[in-house]
């Protein structure tokens, strides 16, 4: 199985690399990944699925931290997709992953009222900024689509401004901007640290999720 990957960051394509997978960092930047998964489709090609990874804001209150999420993405209302054999194939890899669809925006859903908002809009359970991007390449070229996401942000945690500005646009920290943030407001360093904090075990849960996908795919080449 050959699979593109959609994510946002540099860190999170670091650890879908190392499966053997081609991923591809957007950097926040809806046109620019667009254009990315396009040309890496036109390189790399041809692709057995494109996958949306990496971090993701939870939106259903059950959802904690570190939690591992698979479905595919919300339109209006809520639906089920375990049809899609792409979805069938992961979750049955990740048992201990919660299923359900996931919302795309543009931008960084940081209050409560924006994930609320969210979450009574479409039914998704958590939200993140390339799904709607990689669904709709993965729609252009008839293949298929699934979402694997941790979450790194509760649905009652407010993100704090200086999380807001920590990535750069090819997906790396921006850390002076963060810094900057920071001295311009301190009294926002305890929700950061919790908020690394929790990003801490979201990038960790994304880890082990992949090594286990890579191992099954081992498991595969081998018995082949």
């Amino acid at each position: 199985m050959t699979l593109l990957v959609a994510c946002g960051l540099t860190r999170e394509a670091a650890i879908i690399r190392r499966v053997g997978v081609i991923p591809i960092a957007g950097g926040g930047d809806p046109a620019r990944l667009e254009a990315l998964l396009e040309d890496a489709i036109a390189t790399f090609g041809p692709f057995s699925g494109v996958v949306s990874s990496g971090v993701a804001g939870g939106l259903d209150p059950a959802l904690r931290p570190g939690d591992v999420v698979i479905g595919t993405l919300a339109a209006s209302g809520s639906g089920d997709d375990r049809e899609s054999t792409l979805v069938q194939a992961l979750c049955a890899r990740l048992p201990g992953a919660h299923f359900g669809t996931i919302a795309g925006s543009d931008t960084i859903a940081a209050t409560l009222d924006q994930k609320r908002a969210l979450r009574s809009s479409t039914g998704a359970i958590a939200v993140d900024m390339e799904s709607h991007i990689a669904a709709r390449v993965a729609a252009r070229h008839a293949l298929p689509f699934a979402i694997i996401r941790a979450i790194s942000d509760g649905a009652d945690h407010v993100l704090p401004p200086a999380a807001l500005v920590g990535m750069k646009p090819d997906g790396g920290m921006a850390l002076g901007k963060v810094l900057a943030s920071l001295a311009r407001r301190p009294t926002q360093l305890r929700a950061l640290i919790r908020t690394g904090r929790d990003a801490g075990r979201s990038f960790s849960a994304l880890s082990r999720s992949w090594a286990a996908l890579g191992d099954v795919e081992g498991e595969e080449r081998d018995r082949a």
